[in-house]
């Protein structure tokens, strides 16, 4: 008779999947970039938390879409290689990495990472629907002088054409920005949902939301963990109170099975600030809520 181990006896990958090659329908590759942070660092190690945490997840189904994400064809590839201390070089080096997986599932790291899987992406999709959860706008054209910082993300990802704008929508939106910041993404066309507005309409009406503005074009989930408040998610390096509870999160995410996600990352897990993993286990779950999802969309 076989004994299935522990979950704290599982290999430490996300999972504790095993490593079965690029192939794979869905691949989670860390990628421990933590050059571009404007705040408190540590992103670098947020990869190798979300996967130990992960392990809590494995115990059966998903509640609601009854698909047990550890049984599709998933792997864990590992983690990209970074040109250390290098942000341009670190992007090139993203990009060439991702170009050849079909659906990448990224684990940061911080948001930078988001820029080059996007290059890599719309190279075979044209411009994506962008589905965005921060804190942050992520448009500034630059930060504190730096070009390629985490807080410039989409700001290069528009002016390159990688994301159409007006099919992008960002949630949970409340930090302090510039008007021209602010000015710059709603003129091209990118729709805001504060934070406070979640909590007025509820997850059924900002998902709802969400598919309109996308539509049926290929599009790009990216989900910054300081979307949540800090209360529960305190490992971060720009955390930003009055944010979306866990749940809020979890309930748009199962709301959005009609939208045509071709990729994801969740970034910005500083575990040096973490208590008791509960950043790290919002971030598992946020990357295993969404093979839930593309499980339950796969087998129609």
């Amino acid at each position: 008779m076989s004994v299935s181990p522990a979950t704290f006896a599982l290999p430490a990958t996300f999972l504790g999947l095993a490593a079965h090659g690029r192939d794979a329908s869905w691949c989670i590759a860390g990628i421990p970039l933590d050059v571009g942070t404007t705040n408190r660092s540590g992103a670098r190690d947020g990869p190798a938390a979300i996967r130990r945490a992960s392990r809590m997840l494995v115990d059966g189904a998903h509640p609601v879409h009854r698909i047990e994400p550890a049984l599709l064809s998933v792997a864990d590839i590992g983690d990209f290689a970074i040109a250390l201390g290098d942000i341009e070089k670190s992007l090139a080096l993203i990009e060439r990495q991702a170009a050849g997986i079909g659906h990448l599932i990224a684990l940061g790291g911080e948001h930078g990472i988001t820029l080059p899987l996007l290059r890599a992406l719309a190279k075979r999709t044209g411009p994506l629907a962008l589905v965005h959860f921060d804190a942050h706008v992520d448009t500034w054209p630059d930060n504190f002088g730096q070009r390629y910082a985490h807080g410039s993300v989409f700001f290069h990802a528009i002016e390159e054409g990688l994301v159409d704008a007006r099919r992008a929508v960002q949630v949970g939106i409340r930090s302090p920005m510039g008007i021209d910041v602010h000015d710059w993404t709603v003129e091209r066309g990118v729709r805001i949902v504060p934070a406070e507005a979640v909590h007025e309409a509820g997850p059924a009406a900002v998902a709802e939301q969400i598919r309109a503005v996308v539509g049926d074009a290929p599009a790009y989930l990216s989900v910054d963990v300081d979307v949540l408040d800090p209360a529960f998610a305190p490992g971060t390096g720009t955390p930003e109170i009055g944010g979306l509870a866990s749940w809020q999160l979890l309930a748009i995410l199962r709301r959005l099975g009609e939208v045509g996600f071709v990729g994801m990352d969740v970034v910005e897990v500083a575990p040096a600030y973490d208590v008791a993993e509960i950043t790290a286990l919002a971030a598992a779950t946020v990357a295993w809520e969404y093979l839930a999802l593309m499980g339950k969309r796969a087998a129609g």
